[in-house]
């Protein structure tokens, strides 16, 4: 289907659409749904039209639902909230990693470990045995105590938990919130979510239940322009949220001395 074609049945459904916003979407497949067998009746409110068998998604309610998910993120990061990022499509896993690291935010793109969220504190444990392990195979302290037979499995044993939690590491307490690309994909980690009742923001297509979410963003979530156009979008909310905690900690009195508490008192 021509995206000029979508963009026309875009401006008819709505006037005053966002045309730079719309192109942008456009050029990232973001409105690229799935078949209309598949939808979930749910998210009938998020479909534009079906045109060859495929839903298409309006466009403007996704706009509206990421600046809604965009401002929750801002103000959790700015109360020191901390995100997970869980993406494991082929197409995300390169971006994910980027993003997290450049944030420094914890995230998953080989396979959800269960019980990271449920069960943290044994995952926790786990990563600190990954980090010893590290520590101890890089500073040569084993090549005494262990033959190398020994060494080669811890070697084998730290690679395991560095695919499977390595990008865990940063996550030093439960998360406030749990970003997802493909919850129906991630379907446990959403669960583990909804039970530690954390907040979900979702990039869903149409096949997703949108009650297990609490901010859902309808999209394709396996094209890989698409989860980029996402998690940029994630990406300047995060940082948005730094500076406003960073200005608001300059803006804060700073908290009086002991010596300056006790003369305020005498005065009294």
């Amino acid at each position: 289907m021509p995206e000029d074609t979508v963009i026309a049945m875009q401006n008819n459904q709505t006037s005053g659409y966002p045309a730079e916003g719309s192109r942008e979407m456009m050029d990232a497949g973001v409105f690229y749904g799935r078949k209309k067998s598949k939808t979930n009746p749910k998210m009938r409110p998020f479909v534009l039209a079906n045109r060859g068998g495929i839903e298409i998604i309006n466009l403007q309610k996704t706009e509206e639902m990421m600046d809604a998910a965009a401002a929750f993120i801002k103000e959790r990061v700015r109360n020191n909230g901390l995100i997970l990022l869980v993406g494991t499509v082929p197409a995300a896993e390169a971006s994910v990693t980027a993003l997290a690291k450049k944030l420094g935010i914890p995230y998953v793109t080989t396979r959800w470990v269960g019980g990271a969220i449920t069960n943290f504190k044994i995952i926790v444990k786990r990563i600190e045995h990954m980090k010893t392990l590290r520590a101890d195979l890089a500073s040569g302290a084993l090549v005494n105590k262990y033959t190398k037979k020994e060494r080669l499995e811890m070697e084998r044993e730290m690679r395991r938990l560095e695919e499977l939690m390595g990008g865990l590491e940063a996550m030093t307490k439960e998360p406030d919130v749990v970003i997802v690309i493909d919850p129906i994909l991630h379907h446990t980690a959403v669960s583990e979510a909804n039970t530690k009742k954390i907040p979900v923001v979702a990039l869903a297509n149409v096949d997703a239940d949108p009650d297990k979410i609490s901010y859902v963003v309808p999209g394709n979530d396996k094209a890989k322009k698409s989860i980029e156009w996402f998690l940029e979008r994630i990406g300047k909310a995060y940082e948005e949220g730094v500076k406003l905690r960073a200005a608001a900690a300059v803006a804060a009195p700073a908290p009086e001395s002991p010596a300056t508490q006790t003369a305020s008192t005498n005065e009294k």
